[in-house]
């Protein structure tokens, strides 16, 4: 396994979203949803890339190789009354799992959102995931249970966008 101290995290390039694009379908086959990935490395550089970015993303790459990543964007707490950041993926190889790059990841996010003024974290985590429950807890991360993820998509988004 690659030490994470030689290992280079940046701001992810438009010549990356090939390389996100394949750990996002990795992430898919570890959680079963493979077959709902429907976006392509077009649109990961058309959407986090452009003048309008949708999203963020670091990218670790050891030996020349991309082996994590964590994409992220913007979020607003109305409770707050506070920006933060959603952490919409994270995800390590297999091959260099165990050696901090999640952290270090997360890290440098929390840091960004630091240095940009804003002041929370959120992350969504499948509920057979107890590892990745586990490491976010380990960060000091705490489960929102006052809360459920809704998610209006497909027909029923078609429906009410056509409705008066």
């Amino acid at each position: 396994m690659t030490n994470p101290d030689f290992t280079e995290i940046r701001r992810a390039r438009r010549e990356d979203a090939p390389a996100l694009h394949a750990m996002i379908c990795e992430i898919g086959k570890a959680t079963g949803c493979a077959d709902k990935i429907a976006s392509t490395p077009d649109d990961l550089a058309r959407d986090g890339f452009g003048e309008d970015r949708a999203f963020d993303a670091l990218i670790a790459i050891a030996e020349d190789t991309p082996v994590a990543m964590c994409l992220f964007f913007p979020s607003y707490s109305t409770f707050r009354g506070r920006a933060g950041l959603y952490i919409q993926d994270l995800y390590v190889a297999r091959s260099h799992r165990g050696g901090g790059f999640a952290r270090r990841l997360v890290g440098a996010v929390a840091k960004h959102a630091r240095s940009s003024g804003k002041s929370y974290i959120r992350l969504s985590v499948d509920v057979d995931n107890m590892t990745g429950q586990r490491f976010y807890e380990k960060l000091g991360m705490r489960h929102a249970e006052d809360e459920k993820i809704y998610i209006l998509d497909g027909a029923a988004f078609d429906a009410l966008t056509t409705s008066d």
